[in-house]
C-alpha cells in the first residue's frame, strides 16, 4: 500500500468539492453524494447511517433549497452505512429508490448479507464488525431496478457498471466525459479496517472494506475492469475524494497488485466466497475462529472460575 500523500501530483478534495455538479457529505465514517444537472435536478447516491435523515436533508436544503427533493436515490449497494436512512428520506421526500437487482433481497426484507468477517483487516473496526447490522432493510415498493442498458435515472450523462464483489449487486456511477467515477466500496481511499485510519482520513488506495467482502475474486475481477477507465476523479464511500494524473496509475497499481494490497493473508471468505443468488443467501463458507470472541470467553471462563473460588472459600470458612 503506497501513501498518497507522498505522491507530488496527487490533490485531496474537501467533499464539498469533488467535481463539477458533484458534492458530497461525510457522516462519521461513511460518504453519500449528490450530483445535479443543468436544469437544477438532482439525485442522491446512498443514504447514510442511521439516524442521519435530518442531517443529510439539511445538506441537501443547503445546496438545493429547502423545498426541493431528489429526482431519485441510487445506491451502490445495500449495506448498513449505505442506507442507514434510506427509507426515512424516501418517504418523506416520496421519491423512488434504484438498485442493482442482486441488492434486492437485502431491500426487500427477504435476506440478510452475509455475517462480516471480523478475522481479516488487523484494524479494530474490523474486529467489532460482527456486531454490526447486515439487515435486512426493506423499503417495499420504492425500490426500482436500475435500467439494464447501464443508464442512470436522472443522470443523462452517466452510466452506472456492475462491479460485483463487496456485495453481489454493487454498483459504481461513472461521467465519461470528464471520467468522475462514484465508486461506493469497490475500493476505497482509506484502510476501512481500523478506526485510527478512518479517523484521521489519511489517504490510500485501498481494497473494499475487508470484513464487509464475502466474494474476493469477484472484487478482484471488477477492480481490474474499472481500472481501464481510467478516472481523473474518484469519490468512494469511505475516505476522501482524490483527483489528478496520479488518480489512474494508482488505481491501476491497486488493480494489479490486489493479492498483496488488498486480499487478506486469510479470512472466511478469502479462499471460499459466500454464494448469493437473487433470493440472497445461498451458502456459506465455514466461519474462522474469532480472537475478539475467543478472548471474551476466555475473560468470562477466568471470571466465572474466580468468582466460583471465591465463593468456596467463603463457604469452608
Amino acid at each position: 500500500m503506497r501513501d498518497l500523500l507522498n505522491m507530488p501530483s496527487e490533490t485531496v478534495h474537501e467533499l464539498d468539492r469533488v467535481a463539477p455538479a458533484v458534492t458530497g457529505l461525510r457522516v462519521v465514517m461513511v460518504n453519500l453524494y449528490a450530483i445535479s444537472n443543468a436544469d437544477r435536478s438532482w439525485v442522491l447516491i446512498d443514504a447514510g447511517l442511521p439516524m442521519s435523515a435530518s442531517r443529510i436533508k439539511a445538506w441537501t436544503s443547503r445546496h438545493f433549497g429547502a423545498d426541493s427533493k431528489p429526482s431519485c436515490i441510487l445506491l451502490t449497494h445495500g449495506h448498513f452505512d449505505h442506507v442507514g436512512s434510506l427509507r426515512d428520506l424516501a418517504e418523506e421526500w416520496d421519491v423512488p429508490i434504484y438498485a442493482h437487482p442482486m441488492e434486492r433481497p437485502y431491500l426487500t426484507g427477504r435476506s440478510k448479507y452475509p455475517p462480516p468477517d471480523p478475522t481479516v483487516g488487523g484494524g479494530a473496526l474490523a474486529s467489532l464488525s460482527s456486531l454490526y447490522p447486515r439487515g435486512p432493510i426493506n423499503v417495499g415498493d420504492r425500490l426500482l431496478d436500475l435500467p439494464e442498458d447501464g443508464t442512470v435515472p436522472g443522470l443523462p450523462q452517466w452510466r452506472w457498471i456492475h462491479t460485483p464483489g463487496h456485495s453481489p449487486g454493487h454498483v459504481l456511477f461513472f461521467r465519461d466525459e470528464d471520467r468522475v467515477l462514484i465508486a461506493g466500496d469497490a475500493f476505497v481511499t482509506t484502510k476501512m479496517e481500523s478506526f485510527v485510519a478512518v479517523f484521521t482520513q489519511r489517504p490510500v488506495m485501498h481494497g473494499p472494506p475487508a470484513h464487509f467482502t464475502p466474494d474476493w475474486e469477484a472484487a478482484k475481477l471488477s477492480l481490474a475492469r474499472l481500472a481501464g477507465l481510467l478516472p481523473t476523479v474518484v469519490a468512494c464511500g469511505h475516505g476522501l475524494p482524490l483527483v489528478g494524473p496520479i488518480v489512474a496509475d494508482e488505481l491501476e497499481y491497486l488493480a494489479e497488485n490486489f493479492d498483496d494490497i488488498a486480499l487478506p493473508a486469510h479470512g472466511r471468505y478469502v479462499r471460499e466466497p459466500a454464494v448469493m443468488d437473487e433470493d440472497g443467501v445461498v451458502t456459506l463458507p465455514h466461519p474462522l475462529r474469532d480472537p475478539l470472541k475467543q478472548a471474551a470467553f476466555g475473560l468470562a471462563i477466568v471470571g466465572a472460575l474466580f468468582g466460583l473460588f471465591s465463593l468456596t472459600r467463603k463457604l469452608v470458612r
